[in-house]
């Protein structure tokens, strides 16, 4: 009886501190406490870097008046892009298209000997280019003339070849600019590779069509 009535005391006796399980669940409760509190004061913290304010093309310089500082929280990752926390570097240019709004990543920018394009103009059918916009991405078919003429006294075409995959359009004209706004071709400025120059310029001089296909879902293309 007395056995029993001893069990019974020792279960219903206050903790004290030396209570291995007290000690334990206060011990569970201080770390839960400060994990919680590190986690949140991480998901707080932001730190700024550069995004562009527009659509950048590829080969373009940056000035302050194309970037804008934003806050975000990037974790591990913040290390990829261009931080805001010194004046935006100088020198630098687009080695890419970067879109308006999205973040510049230190890969995609860089000292104007590391541009790896080039600017060719080509004309291009009036109607076809008011799809078209500053950065908006084409590929770009030629149709080269045969040397024969057709009725009418038209150049008879080869058929269309694709010679450039998601070239950039650098730039359109204004409105009403060529020719009063009456001519059937248009000059558009293409941002190319270099090693695609020469070929381009080949297919201007033998008077080939060039028609500008914009790449679907292209945003700017979209927009123009």
């Amino acid at each position: 009886m007395s056995d029993v009535t001893t069990t019974q005391a020792n279960r219903l006796r206050r903790p004290t501190w030396k209570d291995s399980r007290l000690l334990v669940g206060l011990l569970l409760v201080l770390l839960s406490t400060a994990l919680g509190g590190f986690v949140v004061s991480r998901a707080e913290d932001t730190v700024p870097v550069y995004a562009a304010k527009a659509d950048l093309v590829p080969g373009q310089a940056l000035g302050d008046g194309d970037v804008q500082r934003v806050d975000v929280r990037l974790g591990d990752t913040m290390g990829r892009y261009l931080s805001a926390e010194g004046d935006l570097p100088a020198g630098l240019h687009a080695l890419r298209a970067i879109g308006g709004g999205e973040l510049i990543s230190r890969s995609s920018v860089g000292d104007r000997e590391r541009v790896d394009t080039r600017v060719v103009s080509v004309l291009v059918d009036s109607v076809a280019a008011n799809s078209l916009a500053q950065g908006s991405l084409v590929d770009v078919y030629v149709n080269r003339p045969t040397g024969t003429t057709g009725p009418g006294g038209r150049p008879v075409l080869a058929g269309p070849e694709r010679r450039l995959e998601r070239a950039t359009v650098a730039a359109v004209p204004e409105e009403g600019s060529v020719l009063g706004g009456i001519s059937s071709q248009v000059p558009i400025q293409l941002i190319v590779p270099t090693s695609a120059v020469q070929g381009l310029v080949e297919d201007i001089d033998l008077a080939a069509k060039i028609t500008l296909v914009p790449v679907p879902g292209d945003r700017a293309g979209a927009q123009g």
